[in-house]
């Protein structure tokens, strides 16, 4: 047997695409789950998971990555590392009078993968201000998910960058647990619902800082830096004074949105305006993209709730969906 073709590819390796797996091979389907470069998504940059159901206190986001590998592949899936370049048609030849459809999943290095069916589960990465230490301070101050992160700074002084709708969500929700919350915008509005702006426009534990942006982290010889590795302060500067300052924070949260992983789809599928991935417009099998046979769950798909637990069942109706699709043909 042809050790590259499968039922179902899966791509991505995050709590979607695992959970996909789980549910397509144990339909009976050969599974491969596509890992990329970062097997487990962005729950491997989350410290801590504590909203997770089943884990009575809490677990490392890497804990429960390396847990749901184990489980997809003690199951029987295949996990491969790899990164997809794009996907095409193929036509299988099953007799030399009749082929048939299926897809061709080729990888970076040119590798070629046949499959009846694709699930893409490739989620979505945030966007970051690009600062030095920004990635070492990840976990240590530094993070991109305040409802994955906010319970670590109870009573304590955090700020969120950004002026959107998440942004907004993110500062009120921190304001629940956090002693005071700043919110670093970088125009003197914000660009959020009225409800949305509501949240902290209305908040005493909120103070708005206008016009001003994150220029640097930990800055050299600042007075609190206690030189262990974490966030101590934050350098600030107002892009119409020209004033910078150095603050002291124990939590910093960027929130100027995310980027759906979808680029080698552009010419495949439908995407939205802003990449994501548009599903539901078939009646039966709402996971369906506009390309039959190809599905989507997770992140790449749900630009709303962003969460593990929420990405884990779209992956479950995607595989449901992409069985029942197979069994109809």
């Amino acid at each position: 047997m042809n050790e590259n073709i499968f039922d179902v590819v899966i791509i991505g390796s995050g709590p979607a695409g695992l959970t996909a797996a789980i549910y397509a091979q144990r339909a009976g389907l050969k599974t491969l789950v596509l890992a990329g470069n970062m097997p487990g998504g962005q729950l491997t940059i989350t410290t801590f998971v504590e909203n997770y159901p089943g884990f009575a206190h809490g677990i490392g986001g890497v804990g429960l990555m390396m847990a749901m590998q184990e489980q997809t592949r003690n199951l029987g899936v295949e996990i491969r590392n790899g990164n997809v370049s794009r996907i095409s048609n193929f036509q299988f030849p099953i007799s030399k009078q009749i082929t048939n459809n299926k897809f061709q999943v080729i990888l970076e290095n040119e590798e070629k993968i046949i499959t009846k069916a694709v699930i893409v589960a490739t989620g979505a990465r945030a966007r970051w201000l690009g600062l030095p230490q920004e990635m070492e301070l990840m976990g240590k101050g530094v993070s991109g998910c305040a409802t994955c992160d906010g319970m670590f700074f109870k009573d304590k002084i955090v700020a969120v960058v950004g002026g959107g709708a998440v942004a907004c969500e993110d500062a009120s929700f921190l304001s629940k647990m956090a002693k005071k919350v700043y919110m670093i915008v970088r125009r003197d509005e914000l660009r959020a619902t009225q409800a949305e702006q509501d949240l902290v426009l209305n908040n005493e534990k909120v103070e708005i800082l206008w016009n001003n942006e994150v220029i640097g982290l930990n800055p050299p010889q600042s007075p609190f830096d206690k030189g262990d590795g974490k966030l101590y302060t934050i350098n600030i500067k107002n892009n119409k004074t020209e004033e910078e300052k150095i603050m002291p924070i124990d939590g910093l949260f960027v929130a100027i949105g995310q980027e759906p992983s979808t680029e080698f789809l552009k010419n495949l599928i439908k995407l939205k305006d802003n990449n994501y991935i548009v599903t539901g417009e078939n009646n039966v099998y709402k996971s369906m993209t506009s390309v039959e046979g190809i599905f989507a769950a997770g992140d790449c798909m749900d630009e709303v709730y962003r969460q593990a637990i929420v990405a884990a069942g779209a992956g479950a109706k995607a595989a449901i969906d992409c069985e029942r699709w197979m069994k109809s043909r």
